[in-house]
């Protein structure tokens, strides 16, 4: 049993503007691709401290996993023990603000 998974608001809205740009050329890729974010992103409650420390910010808590060229960046709160994904980034687009839980 991992620790729980939380997507946070702007991780949502990343989610919903990375799937809406994709479905202008292909709907199914874009839901196939959405899954496959979001499968990526609820695996970290299994290994919460496998992706690397995010280079923008210096702490340790702050990480990302890459799936292809987008970055899922999360933190890790030990109490209460959970893992909150902050954002779906395309690495073409710049650093990205990243918020704190």
């Amino acid at each position: 049993m991992g620790w729980p998974v939380v997507l946070t608001p702007q991780s949502q809205d990343d989610l919903r503007e990375i799937v809406s740009f994709i479905a202008r050329d292909s709907p199914d890729h874009a839901r196939r691709f959405g899954h496959l974010l979001v499968d990526t992103a609820l695996s970290l409650g299994e290994q919460p401290e496998r992706g690397r420390m995010v280079p923008e910010q210096d702490d340790p808590a702050v990480r990302e996993i890459l799936r292809g060229a987008y970055r899922i960046i999360y933190e890790v709160v030990r109490e209460p023990g959970a893992v909150f994904v902050l954002r779906f980034w395309h690495g073409a687009r710049g650093r990205p603000e990243i918020p704190k839980v």
